[in-house]
């Protein structure tokens, strides 16, 4: 009989969950049989930086929110296992009723891991993106508080020019996507 080669699946989990899905199934992989199965679970994250109390700190955000990667040799028994995990919900399966899980082609998965990669490789990652017109309240910074409307977005996407009313005149502010969050 021909030996399987691992595959890459996705499981649809709980949002929010995601950790704690891969850790259980890493706590099963290293004390189970599933481990001959299963030979890797990822999670692709970013590193974004946010101000808190007047500090940039730097903080990983899931890049697929209430999706858990999975390499395996998808059989029965597995399947179960996989899909009976707490918060997982199911596979992500084809447009097809009943369908079986569908592998992801080699080419989305170097995509999806060479995204993830430059992504975590870049110094310093964009917070949010923020568009002309988006209303938005000032968090740091001696504009602390005031709400105003986003006039410009600058190239690089770190800067904006925020309009905000200070005595009842709009004043223009130039000020960092970290300075700034939506209302």
């Amino acid at each position: 009989m021909a030996e399987k080669k691992h595959e890459w699946y996705v499981l649809r989990a709980i949002s929010g969950k995601e950790a704690k899905v891969k850790e259980v199934l890493d706590a099963a992989i290293r004390n189970t049989d599933l481990g001959k199965y299963v030979s890797e679970v990822l999670i692709p994250t970013e590193k974004v930086y946010v101000t808190r109390s007047g500090k940039k700190v730097a903080k990983d955000r899931t890049l697929f929110s209430g999706y858990v990667f999975v390499k395996c040799i998808l059989t029965g028994e597995v399947q179960y296992e996989l899909r009976n995990t707490s918060n997982v919900i199911d596979f992500l399966r084809g447009r097809a009723k009943n369908s079986e899980p569908e592998s992801l082609r080699e080419s989305e998965v170097m995509n999806m891991l060479g995204a993830a990669d430059a992504l975590n490789d870049s110094p310093e990652s964009v917070d949010e993106v923020y568009c002309e017109g988006e209303a938005v309240k000032v968090t740091d910074g001696p504009f602390s508080g005031f709400s105003g409307v986003i006039k410009e977005v600058s190239g690089d996407k770190q800067k904006l020019k925020v309009e905000v009313k200070i005595f009842g005149r709009p004043t223009d502010l130039e000020l960092e996507t970290s300075q700034v969050e939506r209302e």
